[in-house]
């Protein structure tokens, strides 16, 4: 069986290739070579809440599974994206209970969505880095192509929406976080997203 590769999240953007979509950049660990997924706006702001620890007002479809998981004693111990066929990445989620294994096929945002709420480690196989992976140099230059935009695959930062308004620029701390409660409890997580981003610039 190939060695799988294990991946971590570098970063999230909005695609500048394709509308209304994010890109999610995938890093192997202890490499350079990224992986580039174009996932929807749901998907993305999901990822993004949980990494960013923010508090929804109300459950995510992908919380939602988190909790009707944990409730019947199954845990998710590990993602793999396990195959690329005319450019569709494939997953699956692998779970476990009462030390059974079973292993569930998933779009890979939503298998992502998941990995970061239970903490899980998200792997994939060297052929697969090698068809769709993007090659970085010590100036973090794009060697490889692709159609991700360069910024995005340099950015470190989770950032989930393009474009920060001006307006955020001019509040104080106690008006961004108030704003941020407000945008929280109307369910406006690009809005909190980015006024999260520009709180933690301050600090």
């Amino acid at each position: 069986m190939e060695q799988k590769i294990q991946l971590e999240i570098v970063g999230l953007s909005y695609s500048q290739t394709q509308t209304g979509a994010y890109a999610l950049v995938l890093g192997e660990q202890n490499g350079q070579r990224r992986l580039p997924v174009i996932i929807g706006n749901f998907e993305a702001q999901s990822i993004a809440i949980e990494l960013e620890n923010m508090q929804p007002s109300r459950p995510l479809t992908h919380d939602i599974f988190k909790s009707f998981a944990e409730s019947f004693q199954i845990s998710v111990v590990e993602v793999i994206i396990y195959n690329l066929v005319e450019g569709v990445f494939f997953a699956k989620i692998v779970c476990e209970r009462d030390g059974e294994r079973m292993e569930i096929d998933a779009r890979t945002s939503d298998a992502i969505a998941l990995a970061v709420r239970f903490k899980c480690p998200m792997f994939t196989y060297e052929f697969i880095l090698e068809k769709a992976g993007i090659i970085l140099d010590d100036d973090s230059e794009i060697e490889a192509g692709s159609d991700i935009d360069e910024d995005e695959v340099k950015g470190q930062k989770i950032e989930v929406s393009g474009k920060k308004s001006s307006q955020l620029n001019n509040m104080s701390i106690p008006e961004l976080e108030e704003e941020l409660n407000k945008a929280i409890e109307a369910e406006d997580y690009e809005r909190a997203s980015n006024i999260r981003d520009e709180i933690s610039s301050r600090s």
